[in-house]
């Protein structure tokens, strides 16, 4: 079985700095593209970053700058700096991409999400 497992959210001012960590768990050969998503109440799940394999980023409009996306093949993680926090920016923040099991075809998990919230 394979999982994507998000920590490092919680309650911050705005202005403030988060990271996000997300682990890709089980029998793994690899990870490949892979991005962050996030849902506020009452809206649609968007696109926040991605990253492919070798480390071409790609941010939304309303992050770029304040973001980092990164990654780590070797430990299967990929994270999420967070910077100059805003409240527009709470949302349940969440971890999906490819990934690649050592049987089997491509997968393409989501995490359980994670909890950001800003405070003005």
């Amino acid at each position: 079985q394979v999982r994507l497992v998000e920590s490092g959210g919680g309650l911050v001012q705005a202005g403030g700095s988060l990271t996000l960590s997300c682990v890709a768990e089980g029998d793994i050969s690899g990870i490949f593209k892979m991005g962050w998503y996030r849902q506020a109440p009452g809206r649609q799940r968007e696109l926040v970053a991605d990253i492919t394999r070798p480390g071409t980023t790609n941010y939304i409009d309303s992050v770029r700058g304040r973001f980092t996306i990164s990654r780590d093949n070797a430990k299967l993680t990929i994270a999420l700096q967070m910077n100059s926090l805003k409240p527009e920016d709470t949302a349940v923040y969440y971890c999906h991409g490819d990934i690649l099991p050592r049987r089997g075809p491509m997968l393409n998990p989501w995490g359980q999400g994670t909890q950001v919230t800003v405070s003005s």
